[in-house]
């Protein structure tokens, strides 16, 4: 019951997309706040349609944190590859959105 009302609180609080009031269309990073309310509930199929690059952005971030408290081998090779993966999919589901 706790986490149904985090999540109900949480929608509540996410910031509009200033690009899409402005100019009427999403941006690149139209549907990621939607997407990590979606892991948090554990609707992970919804999270992927809704932000693919979800699922490459969250353990980037994790990767960053791990590597700046410990010596990862070839930590370089993996940022570079999480990072081009989650450029690939965010520019990927941003023409998408288009077609």
């Amino acid at each position: 019951m706790q986490l149904a009302n985090f999540m109900i609180s949480l929608d509540d609080y996410m910031l509009p997309c200033l690009n899409k009031k402005l100019f009427g269309f999403d941006c690149p990073g139209c549907g990621a706040q939607r997407a990590v309310s979606f892991l948090l509930q554990g609707e992970f199929a919804e999270a992927f349609a809704m932000y693919p690059a979800i699922y490459t952005i969250i353990p980037l971030l994790g990767f960053l944190l791990a590597d700046s408290f410990f010596t990862i081998k070839f930590s370089n090779k993996i940022i570079i590859t999480l990072m081009v993966s989650s450029v690939v999919l965010i520019l990927g589901n941003y023409i998408l959105k288009f077609i």
